[in-house]
């Protein structure tokens, strides 16, 4: 094995007969060198934009959701949620009651999600980053206020500034039958002050969060929730909780993780991910097979010193090794080097942002590309570039072995 690798390393830096050889070489391993930072690069770049959008969903989504694996609404008044409210490991405890209901301003009117929510939801420091217009204000002196998403603030034309103007809310009556005569008497019909306009992304923005007592009354539920939202210490391990309240909770209830709350957001970012490797993959294969050409030249240049070798007793197996790590070698050495490269752009990236997301002019929430760096991606890379520099490698030190049949037969 080190006799192979010796002879490989000498082949690599000798002088070869023809120059040709020397330049394909060498555009096979630039070829690596480019795929590898191109991937590493890419992938960086992903993760930075998958930190961005799941920081944006952050500010909303707790780290735990409990909800009713059946129906809508359950009783958060049992024994073990009790405990969970004074778990030391839980730094906020937020119970939950939400429905779809008419809303109304003025002359106009839609559908929203009005989201009820305790005074623990207050406890998220992030909520004022979502602010748009306005204060996250759910009670003042002057009784409940609500904060309104800005997708339904910018169709019903809410004026936040405006004391006069409350907006109104329609829920259906429960238990009661529809009166044909006068349909008005069969919704609960609340008004309440908007005090502020958030703005995360669509789902989020076409809902409305009041006081849980506010939707209490609108909603004609006096104790069950539709789910507990719950934000945990810093330190707490979030995969450890959640498994410990799955355990204690019972199978009644799910219990989800920030990915698992959205789900859709994190297959598409993750599929995404995945195409742009598979497809820079395939271009870094090609780049790899390069290499066949170029060790298939030099196994023709050294014909006459594998057949020394052989004379002197070398194996097939030892041959093939010398042209297996010559490949290896020279691949290997195009990934690393495309790897630093990766690395050194990272550093650039991430400290002075010189490549823009878009004009000075358009207010983005982020001025440039955002970039994060995983040392699995690193791993990834270098592994795929082995397993293909290995299989193109073998490939080609098989031409070696027919070099030495071909001048046994001619001896």
């Amino acid at each position: 094995m080190n006799t192979s690798f010796y002879i490989a390393k000498r082949y690599l830096f000798a002088k070869k007969s023809t120059n040709a050889i020397n330049l394909i070489s060498g555009i096979s391993m630039v070829g690596v060198m480019v795929g590898s930072a191109a991937l590493i690069i890419i992938l960086s770049v992903f993760n930075g934009l998958e930190t961005v959008v799941l920081n944006m969903f952050d500010t909303i989504t707790p780290q735990i959701a409990i909800t009713p694996a059946k129906g809508k609404t359950f009783d958060p008044n049992t024994t073990y949620f009790s405990a969970l409210r004074k778990n030391k490991d839980v730094a906020a405890f937020t119970e939950v009651l939400q429905e779809n209901a008419l809303l109304k301003y003025n002359n106009k009117q839609a559908v929203g999600m009005v989201k009820g929510v305790s005074l623990d939801y207050l406890k998220n420091t992030k909520l004022d980053s979502t602010i748009k217009e306005g204060h996250f204000i759910l009670h003042n002196r002057s009784g409940d206020n609500a904060v309104i998403g800005s997708a339904l603030q910018s169709y019903l034309a809410v004026n936040t500034v405006d004391p006069f103007t409350e907006l109104e809310i329609y829920s259906p009556k429960k238990d009661i039958a529809a009166n044909s005569l006068n349909p008005a008497d069969d919704f609960v019909v609340k008004n309440i002050r908007v005090s502020g306009v958030f703005e995360v992304q669509q789902d989020f923005d076409n809902g409305i969060i009041v006081p849980l007592n506010f939707a209490r009354e609108l909603l004609g539920e006096e104790k069950n929730v539709s789910a507990i939202e719950i934000n945990l210490q810093p330190g707490v391990d979030v995969d450890d909780f959640q498994k410990e309240v799955i355990e204690k909770a019972g199978k009644d209830y799910e219990v989800r993780n920030q990915a698992q709350q959205n789900k859709s957001l994190y297959h598409i970012l993750n599929t995404e991910k995945w195409a742009v490797y598979i497809i820079l993959t395939f271009i870094l294969i090609i780049a790899i097979f390069n290499i066949i050409g170029s060790l298939t030249m030099l196994v023709i240049d050294k014909v006459k010193d594998v057949a020394i070798l052989s004379s002197l007793g070398a194996g097939k197996k030892l041959i093939k090794r010398i042209f297996l790590f010559e490949g290896m070698m020279i691949t290997m050495s195009g990934c690393v080097l495309g790897l630093i490269i990766g690395l050194i752009f990272y550093y650039f990236q991430h400290t002075y942002g010189f490549i823009k997301m878009g004009d000075e002019v358009n207010k983005t929430l982020v001025s440039s590309y955002p970039i994060g760096l995983k040392w699995k991606d690193f791993v990834l890379v270098f592994v795929t570039v082995g397993i293909f520099s290995f299989l193109a490698s073998a490939l080609s030190s098989n031409l070696s072995v027919k070099k030495i049949d071909q001048i046994n037969q001619t001896i």
